[in-house]
């Protein structure tokens, strides 16, 4: 198990740009806290509306590392491990907590699975340092198992703690993004409100072309028996188009990505039934910059990606919060892939 590493002090600035803030001098950017982290999908679009991460953990060693690597920060480790008055204050905290209990691949077991239980880990944090708003992230399916008893003692649980509570299912194809990546969003503010005021422009989605590397290397494209398998049980109508292939065997095309997946096979996604997509392009279809630094193995970032939250899509509600609470105002930048 990992242990606690140090407290993350010396934060240096990512290589991407950064907001600048509107608030007095005495009063810096709203400080975050971004747990269960990840790669920093997060993080990114805390940076981008000009926020400052301050405190971040994962259990995961290569994603951490990654994490590390861009933007400086290194989170602690397992957080049943942290004591929360041992972290730095914060203002907003984020979580993409583990969505394996709750999600369609898994058995759906809820709180009864260990991995469950993480989320009263967010309620330790939430007593200790009593942040002004929180954005949560699972998988679509946590809104509906057990009747949605499981997402209903979550908001229970939140609102006991003197917060407004609220949740929706978002798509990040609605947030410019090439693909079909629908999440349950949970938001929560000391400072009351009725509705939440989610998001709901649709945001024009990029085409896959501009996501497509367009010279991918070799070892990306797959054998020719996959290939020729594929076509037998495939027709396209678009290209470029993401093929498909479902648990029962079943094959389709889009000119979107489904959703990408930390475990699934390497063949589950293919660009035009031909190759496999690149830690690039997994990085892009989740609205990570370019200039993001590749530091792990592609089966690790494949993981990573899989497991990392749309970028533009949760930029977006952290925006609404922020602006919700008050205590700044957040000028605009795109988050959609470039």
């Amino acid at each position: 198990m990992l242990r606690l590493n140090g407290h993350p002090d010396n934060v240096s600035r990512p290589p991407f740009g950064v907001i600048a803030v509107h608030r007095s001098e005495e009063n810096s950017a709203l400080r975050c806290a971004d747990l269960f982290c990840g790669i920093g999908g997060f993080h990114v679009a805390a940076r981008n509306l000009g926020l400052h991460v301050v405190f971040a953990c994962d259990i995961d060693e290569p994603a951490r590392q990654a994490y590390e690597a861009n933007f400086g920060l290194r989170p602690w480790g397992d957080i049943t491990s942290i004591e929360p008055a041992d972290a730095p204050d914060f203002d907003l905290l984020f979580a993409g907590f583990p969505c394996q209990p709750f999600s369609i691949i898994g058995r759906q077991r809820g709180f009864a699975d260990p991995r469950g239980t993480l989320f009263f880990e967010l309620l330790k944090f939430i007593k200790e340092k009593r942040p002004v708003g929180i954005v949560l992230e699972n998988v679509k399916q946590l809104s509906t198992i057990n009747r949605g008893d499981v997402l209903q003692r979550i908001l229970d649980d939140i609102s006991q703690l003197g917060y407004s509570v609220d949740s929706r299912v978002l798509n990040a194809l609605d947030f410019g993004l090439p693909q079909k990546r629908e999440r349950t969003i949970i938001v929560a503010s000391q400072k009351p409100f009725a509705f939440f005021d989610w998001p709901t422009n649709r945001v024009k989605m990029t085409p896959l072309v501009d996501i497509l590397e367009t010279e991918p290397p070799a070892s990306y494209f797959v054998s020719e028996y996959i290939r020729r398998k594929r076509q037998e049980a495939h027709t396209p109508t678009v290209s470029p188009a993401i093929w498909h292939e479902n648990k029962g065997g079943n094959v389709s095309s889009h000119e979107w990505s489904c959703a990408l997946r930390a475990g699934a096979s390497h063949n589950y996604l293919l660009v035009d039934g031909i190759r496999r997509l690149t830690p690039r392009e997994q990085l892009r279809l989740q609205g990570f910059p370019d200039d993001w630094e590749i530091v792990c193995s592609d089966a690790q970032t494949r993981k990573q990606t899989g497991n990392a939250v749309p970028v533009p899509m949760v930029q977006q509600v952290i925006e609404r919060m922020v602006n919700h609470v008050g205590q700044h105002s957040i000028a605009r930048q795109p988050a959609t892939p470039q």
